[in-house]
């Protein structure tokens, strides 16, 4: 059942992987701590560092390769095309060395692996060297070609170094190998304000108390306006600022070597020095940018709008997708050039052939965007930036970074003036804050300084300051801080939580009532008793589709809550039922061939009657596919209803209710099945899903517990009784009555005619066919009898029976089969 683990686990998660890179940390800010030190700091502010890797440029940082000067170079004895040489590594005695490359000569400085070091070739395995003889000659080291190194493809000779350092070098001097530190950071949703070197760097910057160092753009300047492009921005709410600029005359090649090392410590693949440059604004900024051909831009004009439902587009992947309503698109006077915020066309994109680009930094509504990425499944960086929130304030700085950029490494001019659309700027947030707030929540008092220090570090500003407390201002790019209690964890993360000191007396502010019935220990109880009828425990999402309150009618729609700022289209409310979240781990283990399944879990409900929020706990079950795993000594059958409703009962009877009334389901959840209550509210329904309801490919039986309600019956008084020392006797009887009676209708009337002899029944037997009369059935009902106080005689046994018969009779109809 590994599957059913992955997809619990994986469909709640929402947590981002984010490399950061120390090397670029640097570059905005001073450090001089250690990468674990900084890993630890990092984590304690609420940036968990969950990876540390060093990266270097090169595999293995050429470690243990030296320079080495060829003194002698003959003929191998026994080889005609390898050569027996001597190399001086810097060592006391010169190295023999047998080398195969046909280039290699007396006198060249060449790179030597030594005994014991490993080299990384590129496209294959790594491998040690080692000291051996080949055809009867000692080699004690290799002498590289450039693919042996890791350097790059060249293997037709071995590399010749114009080099005068000395014998014995390290080759990562001669190569200026350069190593890097790799944080990979556990980005929660809320810290979308983390997704950049310089948003961990904001962190750093209240940890250490030093400042930012941005990259300047003070040698910007526009060189023409030769190419003015026209930006027309229709849909001001799904773009509220829309910054750009032309550059002509660039030239697309490969990116300069420190930019493809960059990209590739966080583990992107470089494309192109102009998308390489926007890939490093992404990460280095957290502003996603946007590189157009400009010479793709039919009519000199881009038009940020949206297009009519089922739109064909084209993306990079060379998908045709039909668009939404919705999908906001960066278009020309043709048609779409890029879904915006998400994904590229095939026919606007950076080649190799591109001359002139149109640079594109905008902001746009986290709302379009989501619902964008989650229609097309496309996940990107750029979108899961804009999903959460970028800055409003940036598009224009980070714009003229990557201009300044291109220029450096493409060449090309700015041709055109910024391009800045923005109708309605965005505000910064105003929170009010008390101190004494502060003081009670992080159970210390810091003082107004220590507040006001951390609070305008982490780029908050304090205004409207009183005795008694003040006015946050917060940047719009901190979308997880706008109420006081989120103003007080800012400050309590950045102070630290492990320098809130535990008091010597502890004190609460109220007092917990201990219950009388363990709720923790009768689910507990309860798991136990599942997992020993082989049930698995799962754990789903309590965010669910709003279409399946359509489904069935007795979900109600209108009680449904709505998530504000939901993550996915497909999880836009939260769950009034367990079962749908089931059936889908269901469904994904079937499509996996898992089709043997019994589960239960434990979780809450949600519902919004008469304006109010209302929260149920509910314990749910689910059995489908076989009864067992088939073996030589039982063969399996197809579970059915009675397998669910015999765990119903046993988890009924753990709790000390057994005497419980049943009727006919009427929700229509169910094929068919039952309500069970206790004190005539209903506690349990239990039956087969409708398969009109559910999208599992086989039979699924579903049972929900209130289980709120029912945790609170728990029975505490427990009355014990020694085993009777006489004997239980078993009668048999054969009743043929309408299909309309059911069991539990002979059962009552059984415990109403006798209660004191009968201690069980059992139907061993039911018959419907063409042996009984149309509209009947016959069951075979065995009756246990035992009496606590003596041995049943055959007169009290008879007349028991008869008084069962004659009932059965004359309130059932049942016609006594003999």
């Amino acid at each position: 059942m590994l599957y059913l683990i992955w997809y619990c686990l994986a469909h709640n998660r929402q947590f981002k992987k984010m490399k950061i890179s120390l090397s670029w940390l640097k570059e905005y800010i001073e450090i001089d701590k250690s990468p674990e030190e900084i890993s630890a700091m990092l984590t304690a502010t609420g940036l968990e560092v969950e990876g540390l890797e060093e990266i270097e440029s090169i595999p293995g940082g050429m470690r243990g390769l030296v320079i080495g000067e060829v003194l002698t170079c003959e003929k191998h004895p026994n080889a005609d095309k390898l050569s027996k040489t001597t190399v001086d590594i810097g060592a006391t005695e010169p190295s023999p060395i047998v080398c195969g490359a046909p280039n290699v000569s007396v006198g060249q400085k060449v790179v030597v692996a030594t005994v014991n070091s490993t080299l990384y070739p590129k496209g294959h395995e790594p491998f040690k060297i080692k000291k051996a003889k080949i055809r009867g000659e000692v080699s004690a080291g290799m002498i590289c070609a450039e693919d042996e190194i890791g350097l790059g493809d060249e293997h037709d000779g071995i590399m010749v170094l114009d080099t005068s350092l000395p014998n014995g070098t390290a080759a990562a001097e001669y190569f200026s190998i350069e190593s890097d530190w790799v944080f990979e950071i556990g980005l929660t949703p809320n810290r979308a304000d983390g997704a950049s070197h310089l948003g961990v760097a904001r962190d750093l910057k209240a940890l250490f108390n030093r400042d930012i160092a941005k990259k300047s753009i003070a040698d910007f300047s526009i060189d023409n306006t030769n190419r003015e492009i026209k930006v027309t921005v229709e849909n001001t709410e799904a773009c509220p600022r829309y910054s750009a600029l032309t550059m002509t005359d660039v030239t697309v090649k490969q990116s300069p070597d420190w930019l493809q090392n960059k990209l590739r410590a966080i583990g992107i693949n470089p494309t192109n020095n102009v998308v390489d440059i926007t890939n490093y604004v992404l990460h280095g900024l957290g502003q996603p940018m946007h590189a157009f051909d400009a010479d793709a831009i039919t009519g000199d004009e881009v038009i940020v709008k949206t297009l009519p439902e089922g739109s064909k587009f084209t993306t990079l992947d060379e998908k045709e997708r039909k668009l939404a309503a919705t999908d906001l698109m960066i278009c020309n006077k043709e048609g779409g050039m890029c879904i915006a915020g998400v994904f590229g066309g095939t026919k606007s994109g950076v080649t190799e052939s591109t001359k002139n680009i149109f640079l594109e930094s905008a902001y746009f509504s986290p709302e379009y965007i989501r619902r964008s990425a989650q229609k097309h499944q496309l996940k990107t960086d750029a979108s899961f930036r804009y999903e959460r929130g970028t800055d409003p304030n940036i598009t224009v700085y980070a714009l003229k970074v990557a201009a300044l950029l291109i220029k450096e490494i493409a060449g090309g001019k700015i041709s055109s003036e910024i391009t800045d659309i923005y109708p309605s700027p965005i505000a910064d947030f105003e929170v009010s804050v008390k101190y004494s707030n502060v003081t009670r929540l992080i159970g210390k008092d810091l003082g107004k300084e220590r507040i006001h220090k951390i609070l305008n570090d982490l780029d908050i500003e304090i205004t409207k300051e009183t005795e008694t407390g003040f006015v946050a201002i917060v940047p719009p790019y901190r979308v997880d801080v706008q109420r006081e209690a989120d103003i007080i964890e800012e400050v309590l993360r950045i102070y630290g939580y492990d320098n809130i000191e535990v008091q010597d007396h502890l004190s609460s502010t109220f007092l917990s009532e201990f219950p009388v019935n363990d709720q923790d220990g009768i689910q507990k109880d309860v798991s136990r008793l599942l997992a020993g009828d082989g049930y698995h425990e799962i754990i789903t999402n309590s965010q669910t589709k709003a279409e399946y309150s359509e489904r069935v009618e007795s979900i109600n729609s209108q009680e449904n809550v709505n998530i504000l700022n939901y993550l996915s289209e497909d999880l836009t409310v939260m769950r009034q039922s367990l079962m749908f979240q089931g059936l889908e781990v269901i469904a994904r283990n079937v499509n996996r061939k898992q089709e043997d399944m019994s589960l239960y879990e434990f979780g809450t409900t949600y519902h919004l009657i008469n304006d109010k929020y209302v929260e149920r706990k509910r314990l749910a079950l689910f059995v489908t596919g076989h009864n067992i795993s088939e073996s030589w000594l039982e063969k399996n059958r197809p579970s059915h209803f009675h397998d669910i409703l015999s765990i119903v009962k046993k988890v009924l009877g753990h709790f000390g209710h057994s005497n419980l009334d049943s009727v006919d389901t009427q929700n229509d959840h169910f094929s068919y099945g039952l309500t069970i209550s206790l004190n005539n509210k209903a506690i349990v329904e239990v039956g087969k899903v409708n398969p009109k309801v559910s999208d599992v490919k086989q039979e699924v039986f579903y049972a929900d517990f209130d289980w709120a309600y029912l945790s609170k019956q728990y029975n505490t008084d427990f009355s014990f009784k020694p085993l009777s020392k006489f004997p239980e006797v078993r009668r048999d009887l054969s009743l043929v009555i309408d299909k309309a009676v059911k069991f539990e209708d002979i059962r009552k009337l059984s415990t109403k005619l006798e209660r004191k002899l009968i201690n069980r029944i059992n139907v061993f037997d039911v018959y419907e066919g063409d042996k009984i009369d149309a509209g009947k059935k016959a069951y075979a009902i065995s009756f246990f009898l035992q009496d606590q106080d003596s041995t049943l005689t055959d007169k009290v046994i008879d007349k028991t029976m008869n008084r069962l018969i004659q009932g059965f009779e004359r309130d059932l109809g049942a016609l006594i089969r003999k």
